[in-house]
């Protein structure tokens, strides 16, 4: 079995923010960065080149396969920040708490465990905030640490 590409590293985070371009992003990324660490209380650490991540978990797939992975976390693309909810990825009654909250934080667009945002200007932060909460809680419930 190949082993994942995305994976932590000892890379400084903030290294990594003052790295962002253009500038509007790596300012985004900071505002960002405040709102996970104020949701989970932890400290992030780099995965992979691009990935923000706040918190980690183990999980074996029905196929067998062995994941360890963020538990939450965001990546400052060039043309979208990238968000990762696990929570609403897990569970289908966290997934539908995520759908009713994304229908009031503004102009997003959606993969299967990712949110996509343009620019924080098209949203409300307050809603992203209870996004994380909700999606934080809710891995917290289904992976204990």
């Amino acid at each position: 079995m190949s082993e994942p590409k995305t994976v932590p590293t000892d890379h400084a985070v903030s290294d990594f923010i003052r790295a962002v371009e253009p500038e509007r992003k790596r300012e985004e990324a900071k505002v960002i960065d405040a709102i996970f660490r104020k949701v989970t209380g932890k400290k992030p650490r780099m995965w992979g080149p691009s990935i923000i991540g706040y918190g980690d978990y183990r999980t074996t797939y029905e196929s067998g396969r062995d994941v360890h992975w963020l538990r939450t976390g965001f990546s400052p693309r060039k043309a979208k920040h990238s968000f990762y909810f696990m929570g609403g990825y897990c569970d289908a009654a966290a997934g539908k708490r995520r759908q009713a909250l994304l229908a009031k934080m503004g102009k997003h667009s959606t993969g299967k465990s990712c949110v996509y945002v343009n620019k924080l200007a098209d949203i409300d932060l307050d809603v992203l905030e209870a996004i994380i909460a909700d999606d934080w809680a809710e891995m917290n419930r289904l992976y204990p640490a």
